[in-house]
């Protein structure tokens, strides 16, 4: 008896459960289901909130949603789907897979009303959205607005695919948003966030081309895309993101209200032209702690670059530099930026269009502001740092070095401090030392 008045004082209230179908909403892709949707949501939040359950199928809109407060939009999913059996077919051939919701509206205008506009407490929850009118052969991708965008305080983003999006989702001009398990292919921009001054948190993102591989819009993609884009936002919490195939994996901007300060735990970038590109941080900085940064595309490919531009605190701690790039990191600007605890390798490569300088490039090329490396290590038997005249402070110290140090301070440096680094004589690749020595061995 207990655990039956427990159980019924736990559960949801029919009144708090509604279903599009009810309010005229029609399966199969064809019938235009704004309204209905619109009209279901809106029934919920009059009740004071619910949730407004989406059956398997797929959902034509053309027209835009607006989620009100405290009602949660839920399709059949309990985590993000893969994208077998919705793209690469005609509509004849789509079978009704899951919960997918296909918009129609916004074609040619980046800057229109999102498809979707979560406000307080608001949630979309388990559905696939598919943009059936983006085409992959197209030598440009059709501009859309974004495909979500995510106001007021605590609207969340929870088990969701974006298989096509120009442009994913808006997580700007919010408090304490929440982005959970969504995976896809945003073809131009993938998130973005700025105006945030509250602790926002974005989990388990994953944007990879399931959409689109080897064609004219992932070619557009990997000259134009941002995967992540960041501006004024506190301290943000970033934990298990990636993404694979972008002119630039994480970007890091100024906008009219600010910098971007943040943790960034477990983060991502692959096949990218830059994995990280820093135009300005706030004063207390943003901190990356165990990454993972790929780059070999591209006129010059480079894991981080940070601009002339940079003023503030950038802190890379515990990550791994991978891929035949030119260089590791570049940087510049007025601002501090460190490396601590990571590993460099495959640098040095020529490729795009970048001229090597005399030496070949280093690992590490900084020409401004304050730079710290310490406890990492440098797997190829080639140059490890240049320190251009433009630095004011450097601290290179206890770093394990494959082959002969080579450190360049240029005269005109400010100050630096350069010791207790470890080298061998041995010039060994990375690939003799894994396949030899299997693992370093001190002299």
């Amino acid at each position: 008896l207990c655990a039956l008045m427990c159980l019924s004082a736990g559960a949801e209230t029919p009144d708090s459960q509604y279903n599009v179908l009810d309010f005229d909403a029609k399966p199969g892709g064809v019938v235009d289901c704004t309204a209905a949707f619109q009209a279901a949501m809106d029934a919920a939040n009059k009740a004071r909130g619910g949730v407004v359950h989406v059956p398997t199928g797929r959902y034509r809109f053309n027209g835009v949603l607006n989620v009100p407060d405290n009602v949660t939009l839920k399709g059949v999913y309990h985590y993000a789907p893969a994208s077998a059996g919705i793209r690469d077919k005609r509509p004849d051939q789509l079978p009704e897979f899951g919960t997918v919701l296909e918009p129609y509206s916004g074609a040619n205008d980046a800057e229109g009303t999102p498809f979707i506009t979560l406000n307080g407490n608001s949630t979309l929850q388990g559905v696939t959205v598919h943009y059936r009118e983006q085409d992959p052969m197209a030598t440009e991708p059709t501009p859309y607005p974004f495909c979500i965008a995510m106001r007021g305080n605590n609207p969340a983003v929870i088990d969701v695919q974006l298989l096509n999006p120009f442009k994913g989702i808006d997580a700007s001009k919010n408090q304490r948003a929440l982005v959970r398990n969504v995976h896809g292919q945003p073809i131009a921009l993938g998130l973005f966030v700025d105006g945030v001054y509250d602790i926002g948190r974005i989990e388990n993102v994953h944007w990879n081309p399931w959409w689109s591989l080897n064609t004219p819009v992932y070619e557009w993609q990997m000259k134009h895309g941002v995967g992540f884009l960041f501006k004024r936002t506190d301290w943000h919490y970033v934990i298990n993101t990636f993404c694979f195939g972008y002119n630039v994996g994480y970007q890091f901007s100024k906008s009219d209200a600010g910098s971007c300060n943040g943790n960034f735990l477990g983060i991502g970038a692959d096949a990218c032209n830059t994995s990280v590109l820093v135009e300005e941080t706030a004063a207390m900085g943003i901190l990356i702690t165990n990454g993972e940064f790929v780059a070999f595309p591209g006129p010059d490919p480079t894991m981080i670059k940070v601009d002339a531009t940079h003023t503030g605190t950038f802190r890379i701690m515990n990550s791994a530099f991978w891929g035949p790039s030119n260089r590791n990191a570049v940087v510049d600007g007025t601002g501090t930026v460190g490396f601590s605890d990571c590993t460099f390798m495959q640098w040095g490569h020529n490729k795009g269009t970048a001229t090597p300088p005399e030496g070949g490039f280093p690992s590490i090329d900084v020409y401004g502001g304050s730079v710290l490396i310490r406890g990492c290590e440098f797997l190829e038997p080639k140059r490890q740092v240049h320190l251009h005249k433009g630095v004011e402070r450097a601290i290179i110290t206890e770093n394990l070095i494959n082959g002969p140090k080579d450190i360049v301070k240029e005269r005109g440096v400010g100050k630096a401090v350069i010791k207790h680094n470890v080298a061998t004589p041995r010039k060994k690749s990375w690939e003799e030392k894994l396949n030899t020595d299997h693992g370093f061995r001190a002299d």
